[in-house]
């Protein structure tokens, strides 16, 4: 907020108070996105974010049915508009609706596009109200915004909207809003969906300022600063708890696993931990270079700072056990980030980075093996990730776009099992309904369970995972961006590997053939399938030790055959599904 006050501590009761309000006000922001949205990956996936911010681009709170991949890069969004703004002599106006997507200046990768309003009181700025959300096309090489993983740099990303005005001074820039409409697909539905984005924005803007005028914003700028120092001191709290030292872990990026150019599969993601005190420094020294022509690198601000930050909150600071804090900029202030200039992890333009959802996913998970033997209590076991598919196709002359995540699972964590098919560490988002998918695009969803006969075994087991059938009823394309088919997730603490993920086409009656988990814009005819199966995440523990009644539960449930149970887990079941006490304990012994 304003940089002329003089903060002064407030009482812990209107802190909180105003903490609170805070919050109200970005979940306020989020539901009117939500119920405004034309897209369903926006309506019912909620791949979106909401945030206010202070003049500095500080964050000040976010919306909690937000994915972190959306609402966490926001602060680096309003610095992004800052910088820029700077650099090309502009300035905030009252009125002011700007749009963002550069991921070279703070955006998370180009589809994610940021609306923001800057917030005036008494003449001053005082902040920002911004909404991002992922979009169902921007003009990219190919139809839609995932699975444009081969591109020949940033440019062929699509459209680039660096900090503009929408909206300036309160009047329309109908030049702007053509030029985008006029170089997207879809453009009815990403269109609406911008607007829904700028109607939350204003709701956060009146929000703050009705906020502003109850308590003084001399009160609310102390506040939001004791907000901000509670929060660094709780993280800190909990950093300096785990043994000074460094704690190292390699991960494994697929990338496209059909080249014959090792340069572009099996690429490491090298994280280590170093702790000094109430102090963290995070080293990515040794991860891939960046890949030319191919889109799987990560801005290091956006995605790979979010993916980190995401997984030591959720470690150090389970809601659970720690309660609702303030989700703020103090929390990061303990943890200095690095990466080689060049690297997958922090590329150089015109990198392109559009296809950067699934390696932040492995980044996250590289940081949770790294602190494992640090934290044992505190991690799960190895995440099986996701994929992302792009549906696309005409009926008519009409060209629809669809967008489908495929859930991940967690691995098994002390004293739970993992989450079943589930969007897993920075992704967050919804699955989407069946009769949603098939009442707005040509698509029929032909199966949709969970996975059987396969487990991350272990005292406590991986999650389960889905398998989803999609047929295509007019002819048309699709494009994937994924992981998780070549490795399979990390076991922990004698629990055994999860399971890879895997995807199939299946066109017309001939045989199913397999897909790689990166793949560029293929064509499809009416009535082909996609069958995609998803990973199993790695168990935790010793399983010999998971109690009998939830092995011989999984087995009544159908996830696992008796068989599976002794070889497993060494629980032997009789043919009436009853529990063999003598003969598990001399199985478990032998």
């Amino acid at each position: 907020m304003s940089a002329v006050e003089s903060p002064t501590h407030v009482d812990p009761v209107t802190a909180s108070i105003i903490q609170g309000a805070l919050e109200n006000i970005a979940i306020e922001m989020g539901y009117k996105l939500m119920r405004t949205a034309y897209s369903s990956i926006i309506r019912e996936s909620e791949d979106f974010g909401a945030a206010l911010c202070d003049a500095a681009g500080r964050q000040l709170c976010e919306c909690s049915m937000s994915t972190p991949l959306q609402s966490g890069p926001i602060p680096g969004y309003v610095r992004g508009i800052i910088l820029e703004f700077q650099r090309r002599g502009d300035a905030f106006k009252p009125g002011d609706v700007i749009i963002h997507n550069d991921p070279y200046n703070g955006a998370s990768h180009s589809p994610d596009i940021g609306f923001c309003v800057p917030i005036f009181h008494a003449g001053e700025l005082i902040g920002f109200s911004v909404t991002t959300a992922h979009h169902l096309d921007i003009g990219s090489c190919q139809p839609g915004s995932v699975g444009v993983v081969v591109c020949a740099d940033s440019i062929a990303e699509g459209i680039c909207l660096r900090a503009l005005k929408v909206y300036d001074a309160g009047r329309r820039n109908d030049a702007l809003w053509r030029l985008i409409g006029d170089n997207i697909r879809v453009a009815d539905l990403v269109l609406g969906d911008m607007e829904a984005q700028i109607a939350a924005c204003h709701v956060g803007a009146r929000r703050f300022l009705e906020l502003v005028d109850r308590y003084s914003l001399r009160t609310l700028t102390a506040a939001v600063e004791d907000l901000f120092d509670y929060s660094e001191r709780i993280m800190r709290s909990q950093i300096e708890k785990i043994p000074d030292g460094t704690y190292r872990a390699t991960g494994r990026l697929d990338g496209f696993l059909g080249s014959a150019d090792p340069a572009l599969k099996n690429l490491p993601i090298c994280v280590a931990v170093t702790i000094s005190g109430s102090d963290m420094t995070i080293d990515l020294e040794g991860t891939a270079p960046q890949v030319p022509g191919h889109a799987i690198n990560m801005p290091l601000v956006g995605t790979v700072d979010v993916a980190l930050w995401l997984t030591i909150r959720s470690i150090l600071l389970d809601s659970d056990v720690y309660g609702n804090i303030p989700q703020n900029d103090g929390l990061f202030r303990p943890i200095r980030i690095l990466a080689p200039k060049g690297c997958i992890a922090n590329p150089v333009f015109p990198a392109p980075t559009i296809a950067r959802f699934a390696p932040g996913n492995v980044v996250a998970d590289t940081l949770m093996k790294a602190l494992a033997p640090a934290v044992p209590e505190k991690v799960s076991a190895g995440v099986a990730n996701l994929k992302a598919i792009t549906f696309s196709g005409f009926e008519g002359e009409r060209q629809w776009v669809h967008i489908e995540i495929f859930e991940g699972s967690y691995g098994g964590r002390h004293g739970k099992d993992g989450m079943d098919s589930v969007d897993t560490l920075y992704a967050n988002t919804r699955n989407n309904p069946i009769e949603d998918i098939e009442s707005h695009v040509p698509l029929r969803v032909t199966r949709y369970e969970l996975r059987e006969h396969a487990c991350g075994a272990g005292e406590w087991r991986g999650g389960w995972n889905s398998v989803k059938k999609v047929q295509f009823l007019t002819d048309g394309a699709l494009s994937v961006e994924g992981d998780g088919h070549a490795h399979a997730p990390w076991g922990f603490a004698g629990g055994s590997s999860g399971h890879p993920s895997s995807l199939e086409l299946i066109r017309g009656g001939s045989a199913a053939s397999e897909l790689p988990s990166m793949l560029p814009t293929i064509s499809v005819a009416s009535g082909d399938k996609v069958r995609a199966v998803g990973g199993i995440g790695g168990g935790y523990g010793n399983p010999f030790q998971r109690s009998a009644q939830l092995v011989l539960d999984d087995v009544l449930d159908g996830y696992l055959t008796a068989e599976e149970a002794a070889l497993n887990f060494g629980v032997v079941i009789t043919a009436d599904s009853k529990l063999d006490a003598a003969g598990t304990q001399r199985r478990r012994q032998g």
